[in-house]
């Protein structure tokens, strides 16, 4: 999808520097993409913390799950 956006020129840099991309579209796109990847686990979290999922094991067994 093609978006048309104001970006300050300041925020822009700043943002290509931090993902260390030289263009901007490429850069836009990869903080789009990451900020609702945050959002989503935020979501998560906030509505397990709730108990809003009904996970079948007991906390001891997931802590001794190998990883």
């Amino acid at each position: 999808m093609h978006v048309t956006v104001d970006i300050p020129d300041e925020v822009l840099g700043d943002l290509r520097k931090i993902l260390r991309v030289n263009d901007n579209g490429p850069a836009v796109a990869k903080a789009v993409a990451e900020f609702v990847r945050c959002e989503k686990a935020r979501d998560f979290a906030l509505r397990l913390r709730k108990g809003e999922f009904d996970y079948p094991a007991s906390n001891e067994q997931v802590e001794n799950v190998k990883r």
